[in-house]
Order: structure tokens, then sequence, then C-alpha cells
């Protein structure tokens, strides 16, 4: 599976949201939402990367900072016309993930020093390195990451 989604230039991406505000629950419900809200520089420099089916690792901010579930992006990122400055895409429920993986766990891993997630701590949307990705499919084997 790791070869496959390599071949077919699947990017991977986690974007994090304070559950209070809009939770992976709300993301279930809504099946669909446009991701949006983002405002440093270099997270809306990720979202205007990201492509028709990547994958985005939702994460809870907050309390027990943890991956919660996934996305997959459904269209090209466009300009947030609440601000110029920022960019939305459009992300589609896939799966929670249960139990959901801590930073701490994350952290403990110690494989992802150079990870923004880990480097860079307020950070709200990066791209996932393919080593972080190989690493939750392993925790998730029935899910699709």
């Amino acid at each position: 599976m790791l070869h496959a989604a390599k071949q077919s230039g699947v990017k991977y991406f986690l974007a994090k949201t304070d559950p209070d505000t809009y939770s992976i629950s709300d993301l279930k419900r809504d099946r669909r939402t446009a991701w949006d809200g983002v405002r440093n520089a270099q997270a809306v420099r990720a979202i205007r990367a990201m492509r028709p089916g990547d994958r985005v690792f939702i994460y809870h901010s907050g309390g027990v900072s943890s991956v919660v579930g996934m996305a997959v992006v459904k269209s090209d990122p466009r300009d947030d016309p609440k601000d110029p400055k920022s960019a939305i895409v459009d992300l589609e429920f896939a799966c929670d993930l249960a139990p959901p993986t801590s930073l701490a766990e994350i952290k403990g891993a110690g494989k992802f020093n150079a990870f923004a997630l880990v480097r860079q701590g307020r950070l709200s949307t990066m791209e996932a390195p393919e080593e972080f990705a190989a690493w939750m499919r392993s925790r998730y084997p029935s899910e699709k990451i």
C-alpha cells in the first residue's frame, strides 16, 4: 500500500482544529466542508499544495492533542473569499481513527523530529511526511489512510 500511495502521487497533510470550534464529529456529520480560517503564510502554502485525492490527518488541538481522523481533499485550493491572503480547500470525511494517536505518542516514536507537527507546535496546517503516513497505516491497518 505504501508503494501504491507514492506511485499515485497522493500527498499527506495534517490540519489542526480546536474541537470546540469544528471537530472530527462535525466533519463526520457534515460529510464535507470548506477548510478555512488559516492565516499563517506557511500553513496557507500547505493548503495551496493540496490536490483532489490527497489525504489529510485531522488533529484536535487543545486538551489531549491527537490525530483523530482522516479526510480526503475534494477540490483544488482557491482563494478564501473572506481573506485574499488565505486559501481554502474542500475536505470530505474519510474515517475516525480510534483510539486517537496523541502528540506524546508521535513524539515518543522518535521518528518524526523533522515533522512540522513536532518542530512547530503552533502551525495549523502542514504537509505530513510519507514516513508518518506509513507509521499511521501500521497503527490503523483496517482504515483507509
